[in-house]
């Protein structure tokens, strides 16, 4: 799958991978096993990272389905705001300069605004 533009500018790292997933799905909760998956980090890392993640209130637990933890971004916490301005920032400069995204994956599911990705999916 190829890296979202903003992994692409700030580095494709499991934070920023973790990052660019809860703000791109940020709607909707997920368990720690569906963020690993979906935003390609090892369950372990993810695990590491939580801690932090809910230390500094970037997440909220929202509700618990059978075993699982369902988790979102904490859209209160100023700073979950600010990053999501930035991550968004740093994706619209990259498309207002018209660099090229590299499209590794010709899906009938990959739709895309001057060569850049925008389903959720490739985010």
């Amino acid at each position: 799958m190829p890296k979202s533009v903003f992994l692409q500018e700030e580095g494709d790292t499991p934070k920023n991978r973790i990052w660019s997933f809860l703000i791109v799905h940020s709607e909707y909760d997920y368990s720690m096993k569906d963020i690993a998956r979906y935003s390609e980090v090892g369950y372990t890392t993810l695990k590491g990272l939580w801690k932090e993640f809910k230390e500094k209130k970037i997440v909220v637990q929202t509700r618990v389905v059978g075993k699982a933890k369902m988790y979102k971004l904490n859209m209160k916490n100023p700073v979950v705001s600010r990053f999501i301005d930035y991550y968004w920032a740093v994706v619209d400069s990259v498309v207002r300069k018209g660099n090229k995204f590299k499209d590794e994956e010709n899906s009938p599911h990959t739709y895309s605004v001057g060569g850049v990705p925008v389903s959720a999916k490739h985010v």
